[in-house]
């Protein structure tokens, strides 16, 4: 019993702490996606209620694969300070219905959280429209140990990765400016 009251204190304070977590949806991805559970992403949420809650799904705000209301995720939080996992947790995935009191109380809490928003005060009526949100409800007795290994995997692909050539005329641009700085 001792265990488990400080297995959630655990991921309570860790989680609310913590401005990222990482998640990896159990549930079937999207219809274009071939099999089930995705990788995991790095998401912004917050904690509210007993749970972590988060945005997506929609023009401008991140996705939400294998996020499906029912399924199990699994939650990594990490140090804010240090920036290593501290706790890996399973939770159940719950889907707000726009705008019952849960999903208004969850908003209020997402809407002073949300970084450079495009639409401002208007927000909230278009996650309400074009988004999903949704809890990631701690399973009692569901704390993982920390794996002994690194877990590290390449990045998913993505336009946004590229690899081009330096301009020809960057290093000497940069001689000069060490040239000129040293005399």
């Amino acid at each position: 019993m001792t265990d488990t009251l400080l297995d959630r204190a655990l991921v309570e304070e860790a989680t609310k702490k913590s401005g990222l977590i990482w998640v990896k949806g159990n549930g079937v991805a999207a219809p274009h996606v071939a099999g089930h559970g995705v990788p995991a992403r790095a998401m912004w949420h917050v904690w509210h209620e007993g749970a972590a809650v988060l945005v997506g799904d929609g023009p401008g705000e991140q996705p939400l694969p294998g996020l499906v209301e029912g399924a199990d995720a699994e939650v990594t939080v990490r140090s804010k300070d240090k920036g290593g996992r501290l706790v890996t947790w399973q939770a159940t995935v719950v889907e707000l219905a726009p705008h019952s009191p849960e999903w208004e109380a969850a908003v209020a809490e997402l809407k002073g959280k949300r970084l450079n928003a495009p639409d401002g005060e208007a927000m909230t009526d278009r996650w309400a429209r074009e988004c999903r949100v949704v809890r990631l409800v701690p399973r009692a007795g569901v704390v993982r140990p920390l794996p002994d290994g690194t877990l590290a995997a390449p990045p998913l692909p993505s336009p946004a990765t590229t690899r081009e050539p330096i301009p020809a005329g960057l290093p000497r641009l940069l001689f000069k400016k060490r040239k000129r700085s040293a005399g």
